[in-house]
């Protein structure tokens, strides 16, 4: 015993650790631990009823009739349908927005624009200018600045769309999302291209396909209402995140660096005993919503709903349903917003898809549906037949979409992140599958039985009465749902649950739109078809259709347990697709099938398909590089030396028992030598694993093609750190926790 006490001591001395180091950052964390229990609700002013406030910072109808004249107005209407705005009437649009934004206080304005980073970007000018001898300033801002801007876009993510030297970009003003100020900045959404044309963001791509769903929607909405003249996707995103008190998060630097925390041992109680989920919102937290609440209705954010989510320190909030662009606007705003009014009140807000091991992560919603300018959801049924049948057909493609692009819907939500999402117990799951309901199965097999061609009078009357005609009856009872489907039909609109809480809703909207408007205009050319050729009816070649429909999608539809082994096997045997990992993933972006779709819808040509799967190849490489990092460190630089300190601690009691028991003092000092072996082989785990991942690290770094360095850092680094972690988490619980230095689960989650 004695040559393995002597061992260890060179082998502590040799590593040479910062004990004093260890010392002051456990004191650091219950420093954070105390001004985080000590904080007071900071107080939050009423300002008025919302609806007296809402929009107040935003350049809409109201400020735009009361600062533009009746042409300029006019303009930006027509804009909001694609007609292009005249650069004499962009001044006069331009002199308006400028008059307002000073009239609030306004001193810059920016081009607010979504690149491939997936957050925003803005490049704050100041309204203020001079001539060129410096006299009389004046605050300007004219057409020219409205419509476009050239910001350096070099610096942002490309996928080889442009070189290098050519950092020349375009910001270009998108009239159908209002201005608005936020702080003292007027900010113009606005589309992000490069100098030959390529998108460089998220906007410019949802705008095509919201464009593409609208003309293919419109053509099969006439089938139903000759008058409709125009269709809107519409969303509603409902946002989930964590609030951890500042000092707490700042204690762990793992938060800080990756937004997930790394290590930490799960706390006894989580949330298994289900009293978080809708339970009474702490105080802090409270506040601080009404305090979001009050800038979301001055930025025009109609958010509607809030309340504790399923893990503690978990909440979620919701906002009304909006045309689809301006709400992948006002979602992307409201990432930035929450970050700096949880600053105010002393929070750090968690995107991320899983911060915490061992309680559910966050997802983002997305409830999309299809309205037309008639006042009409094509996705709810109605009071007549025939708006029923016009319902099962929207209803009925937008399955047949799914059931055809499953595994590039799936690609379309991959992200380094949201792989401890999918796939892992957790809602949903990585396989694709539509959740429809008892009722409504009941119907498509009703509308499976159908006769091919024409239909008797008596089929025609019993589809009507009893099949078709009942719908709102069967709907009205429909009220289940299932919590593990990734896109699940509640109702009226279709629910996307598999959408991450750190994304940009455009990807996937993009993706969702564009499938749909491809389905809806083949759904046509067949219907078309059957008319013309076959001489069938309308109502008896779009039945016709849908049944065909029906029976070629069954394999997409599920109503059972979506995390069960049971249905990863039965979607093995109907040749769904299970890609559990962000590699694997987004290579559907890139097929043949993929680029043909984006190309014939006009959504994005080969060049941009491609570039997005680079960018979000390389983005996975460098976040599994950073946690990489960031792990090694802790465990090498945080973990270890608090072990062999407390190591220390039991060496010197296992010495004094020698000193006072002699020779018996190994039976009394059985479990202190336990111990001490116990943390030696815990340490020794660390440092050897650490090594290996380092050194697979640095092979995957040698690649020289991202897709071989996405699979190396997929297959050979990332399995690191599930080791690791085991580790270091065990060290946790055996070593004396005045000692140690990393905020544990059990503080970072139930510290209100």
């Amino acid at each position: 015993m004695c040559k393995y006490l002597k061992k260890l001591y060179i082998c502590i001395t040799f590593q040479g650790y910062n004990f004093k180091h260890t010392q002051l950052m456990s004191t650091f964390r219950f420093q954070a631990l105390r001004k985080a229990t000590d904080r007071k609700p900071v107080h939050v002013e009423e300002l008025d009823r919302k609806s007296a406030i809402f929009g107040s910072n935003v350049f809409g109808d109201k400020a735009m009739r009361q600062f533009l004249t009746s042409e300029a107005y006019k303009a930006v209407k027509a804009a909001a349908e694609g007609v292009k705005i005249d650069r004499k009437i962009a001044d006069y649009i331009a002199l308006g927005m400028k008059e307002w934004a000073l009239s609030k206080g306004v001193t810059h304005y920016t081009h607010w624009f979504q690149p491939l980073t997936g957050t925003t970007a803005e490049k704050h000018d100041a309204f203020f200018e001079t001539f060129p001898d410096g006299s009389d300033p004046v605050e300007k801002f004219g057409g020219s600045q409205l419509v476009q801007q050239e910001p350096d876009a070099s610096s942002f993510p490309n996928g080889g769309i442009r070189n290098t030297f050519e950092a020349r970009g375009y910001t270009a003003w998108d009239p159908t999302s209002p201005a608005f100020i936020f702080g003292t900045t007027l900010c113009i959404p606005t589309v992000f291209v490069s100098y030959t044309g390529e998108a460089l963001d998220n906007k410019t791509p949802l705008l095509r396909a919201l464009h593409a769903i609208d003309s293919a929607a419109i053509d099969v909405a006439k089938y139903f209402d000759k008058n409709v003249k125009r269709v809107t996707p519409t969303l509603g995103w409902e946002q989930e995140y964590f609030l951890v008190d500042t000092a707490l998060a700042n204690s762990r630097p793992d938060l800080l660096a990756t937004g997930r925390t790394l290590l930490g041992h799960t706390a006894a109680k989580g949330q298994q005993l289900d009293d978080h989920y809708f339970g009474s919102i702490p105080t802090r937290v409270l506040t601080y919503m009404r305090d979001l609440e009050n800038q979301c209705m001055l930025l025009g954010i109609p958010v509607k709903t809030r309340h504790n989510e399923v893990a503690p320190n978990q909440f979620e909030l919701a906002p009304i349903f909006e045309e689809t662009n301006l709400a992948v606007d006002h979602n992307s705003l409201l990432m930035d917003v929450m970050q700096k009014v949880a600053e105010r009140h002393d929070f750090k807000v968690l995107f991320h898809e899983k911060p915490f091991k061992g309680v559910n992560g966050s997802g983002k919603h997305n409830n999309w549906s299809l309205a037309t300018d008639t006042g009409i959801n094509l996705l709810s049924p109605g009071k007549t037949p025939m708006s029923n049948l016009q319902f099962l057909t929207f209803f009925i493609n937008t399955i047949k979409a799914v059931h055809d692009y499953e595994e590039l819907l799936r690609a379309s939500i991959a992200s380094a992140s949201n792989d401890h999402r999918l796939g892992a117990n957790e809602a949903p799951p990585a396989i694709i599958s539509v959740f429809i309901g008892q009722q409504l199965t009941k119907v498509l097999a009703e509308l499976e039985g159908v006769s091919q061609g024409k239909l008797s009078p008596e089929e025609k009357t019993d589809l009507k009465l009893n099949v078709v005609g009942k719908l709102p009856d069967v709907l009205l009872d429909n009220t289940d749902r299932n919590r593990t489907s990734p896109f699940a039909f509640t109702g009226n609109k279709f629910e996307f649950r598999a959408v991450g809480s750190s994304a940009n809703c455009a990807v996937s909207m993009t993706t969702l739109n564009t499938i749909v408007a491809k389905q809806l205009k083949d759904f046509k050319i067949e219907v078309d078809a059957l008319i013309e050729k076959k001489d069938l009816k309308k109502d008896e070649a779009i039945f016709n259709v849908l049944r065909e429909y029906i029976k070629q999608t069954k394999a997409i539809l599920f109503e059972g347990d979506g995390y069960s082994d049971a249905w990863e096997k039965e979607a093995k045997k109907r040749g769904l697709s299970n890609h559990k990992t962000t590699p694997k993933a987004l290579k559907a972006k890139v097929s043949k099938k993929a680029i043909e779709l984006f190309g014939e819808m006009g959504v994005m040509n080969h060049v941009e398909v491609e570039s997005r799967y680079e960018i979000e190849l390389e983005e996975y490489v460098k976040k599994i590089q950073i946690e990489g990092r960031v792990l090694g460190d802790i465990a090498r630089n945080h973990v270890v030396p608090t072990a062999i300190r407390y190591q220390n601690v039991l060496i010197e009691n296992v010495k004094g028992l020698k000193e006072i028991f002699g020779k018996d003092f190994e039976k009394i000092a059985k479990e202190q030598i336990s111990l001490i072996k116990e943390i030696s082989e815990h340490i020794e785990g660390i440092n050897t694993k650490v090594e290996k991942m380092t050194e697979e690290r640095k092979k995957a770094n040698a690649l020289t093609s991202t897709e071989k360095m996405a699979d190396a850092y997929c297959d050979k680094v990332k399995p690191y750190f599930e080791e690791i972690r085991y580790h270091a988490d065990k060290l946790e619980l055996l070593v004396d926790d005045e000692l140690w230095t990393l905020t544990k689960y059990r503080e970072l989650l139930f510290t209100k």
